[in-house]
């Protein structure tokens, strides 16, 4: 993973949600960190081209995250706050196959590839299911699943353990832990974070701690009071 941000920065009107940052990010797992509308979310969808910078650029791993869209948009995958709003088809099984449809695989490569990655995280049960029936922790695999058979390179995941009851907030930090994705996480579950390489703490759309994990939570506990 090689994702540079060269003076990046994103403004609404008179509004500055990023100022412009410059930074080069290639651990394989980071935490963002920050308190709400501190530009954390802004900042992560910068690198899969969600949001375009109204300065500078974003490239990953070569590509432009404008020039580049389409690519990049293969290349990094985008778990929401919400999955059940990410999840298009009712059944789980047609959802994950959505994305490989539209990559024009035929029939019997969509069948294979959704059974691998139900059986990657041992979630084949789920697969015949209504999404909206699931559970959150359900739901949850169901969108990893989704975004992860599609085969990209970069894993972004927006607050995976939010309002999980402690079952299910485990049963998403070990999937998290085994995954071989760059995974960059954006979370006020602070001890999800604490193993990780590198977290960023970002405050009113600035960056200001880039550090070891543990170092950047204790920053932000200070600043939080």
């Amino acid at each position: 993973m090689d994702i540079r941000f060269d003076n990046a920065g994103v403004e609404y009107g008179k509004r500055t949600a990023l100022f412009p940052l410059s930074l080069t990010l290639q651990e394989r797992r980071i935490g963002v960190i920050g308190l709400n509308g501190s530009g954390k979310t802004t900042f992560a969808r910068l690198i899969n081209g969600l949001v375009k910078p109204t300065s500078g650029r974003v490239v990953v791993d070569g590509l432009d995250t404008v020039g580049d869209a389409a690519k990049v948009l293969g290349k990094v995958g985008y778990i929401f706050q919400s999955p059940q709003n990410q999840i298009i088809l009712p059944i789980v099984r047609d959802d994950i196959a959505f994305g490989l449809k539209a990559r024009g695989y035929d029939k019997a490569q969509i069948e294979a590839a959704v059974d691998s990655i139900l059986d990657r995280f041992g979630v084949s049960h789920l697969g015949a299911r209504r999404a909206h029936e699931l559970s959150g922790g359900e739901l949850q695999m169901a969108a990893l699943c989704s975004v992860l058979v599609t085969g990209p390179d970069i894993l972004i995941l927006d607050e995976p353990t939010n309002q999980l009851d402690l079952k299910n907030r485990a049963l998403v930090q070990k999937t998290m832990a085994t995954l071989p994705e760059n995974v960059i996480v954006i979370s006020h579950d602070l001890p999800l974070l604490e193993d990780f390489e590198r977290v960023l703490l970002f405050d009113q759309g600035r960056l200001v701690a880039d550090a070891p994990a543990m170092e950047a939570i204790a920053r932000y506990k200070e600043m939080a009071g």
